[in-house]
């Protein structure tokens, strides 16, 4: 494997739908007046690198708290936790050097899109772009680790929403307006999402590393359970109200249509808060691609990577039919 394939491998690539679904749907949405699409894909292409180099970066800091070790023993006591953590680092095939060095690799590559898009669209995309990279470095860096301190979800979801939704279609089309701003927020709940179903399967192995994750500080089943409703079904209901009101185009009320996706998920985690069975062994075909089910099943891993590429899922089929919705009202309805 080649550099940039090895480490996209490491830095976790399947994660990238987080952030290259909401680029690629704020690409979209700037189609129209003052529409660049060159300036448009320079700032996707930095959203993903910059992506790349935060996922390694929290694997780095992760490491240095011997986050695996605490797993390790909570497995070891009978619950569960999930132990796929930076697993390139603990089979020797690659060195906390080499981590540095890639971590390095990847914001480069985001901060050479970023002076590119800077030079033609001003002063708001350097904004934006310098609040995503502070909050990033943030999320797991000291002094603040807000990763560990129950605001990491909050703030992936405020960096992969409204900050990169709006940052793209700045620089795309050189102006912010309603249409970016109605769909960032929801996309944003549903990036957090991701986040917190993590979490909250997570949380034992969470506390037992001392991290505070927002599942952690919610604290209670019933309580993660009514976070993870708002986020799971209020993307669905801001869609709709803003269609509705006139504030959005009245077609992307068919985002609707996907509602069964966070049904089964939130009934999913249901059962996982009240410790009963729940086949994700076999996941309904309309929860979307797997990624390697069969390994994850043989590995045990099931019961937490189903439910993350469930969130996962959600996310990225909301995005898409946006997408197609968008094209639809830029071909038959200007």
């Amino acid at each position: 494997m080649s550099y940039f394939s090895t480490w996209m491998k490491n830095g976790r690539s399947a994660s990238l739908v987080q952030s290259g679904m909401p680029a690629v749907l704020a690409l979209v949405l700037a189609i129209g007046p003052g529409f660049n699409l060159v300036l448009g894909l320079v700032a996707v292409i930095g959203a993903l690198a910059a992506h790349m180099a935060m996922n390694l970066l929290d694997d780095y800091f992760d490491y240095k708290e011997d986050m695996l070790a605490d797993r390790l023993d909570v497995v070891r006591k009978g619950m569960k936790a999930y132990t796929a953590k930076y697993p390139y680092l603990t089979d020797g095939s690659a060195t906390v050097a080499d981590l540095r060095n890639a971590i390095y690799f990847f914001s480069a590559q985001a901060l050479i899109c970023g002076a590119v898009v800077l030079a033609f669209r001003g002063w708001q995309v350097a904004a934006i772009a310098a609040a995503g990279g502070i909050l990033g470095y943030f999320y797991s860096g000291k002094p603040l680790q807000l990763g560990y301190k129950g605001l990491g979800e909050p703030v992936i979801g405020v960096i992969f929403g409204p900050l990169l939704m709006i940052g793209v279609y700045l620089a795309a089309c050189g102006r912010i307006d309603n249409l970016i701003i109605a769909i960032s927020i929801p996309v944003g709940l549903l990036v957090t999402n991701i986040l917190f179903t993590h979490s909250f399967l997570d949380k034992v192995g969470d506390e037992a590393s001392d991290k505070k994750t927002l599942a952690g500080l919610v604290g209670s089943d019933k309580g993660n359970l009514v976070v993870s409703a708002i986020l799971n079904f209020l993307p669905f209901i801001v869609i709709a109200l803003a269609s509705a009101t006139g504030y959005i185009n009245i077609m992307y009320i068919a985002v609707l249509v996907l509602c069964v996706m966070p049904l089964w998920l939130f009934r999913s985690l249901i059962a996982f808060a009240d410790g009963k069975d729940w086949n994700t062994a076999n996941p309904p075909k309309y929860m979307g691609n797997m990624g390697n089910l069969e390994q994850f099943k043989a590995a045990g891993l099931d019961w937490f990577l189903v439910r993350w590429f469930s969130a996962r899922n959600i996310l990225a089929n909301y995005c898409l039919l946006i997408i197609i919705v968008r094209i639809l009202v830029l071909l038959f309805f200007k």
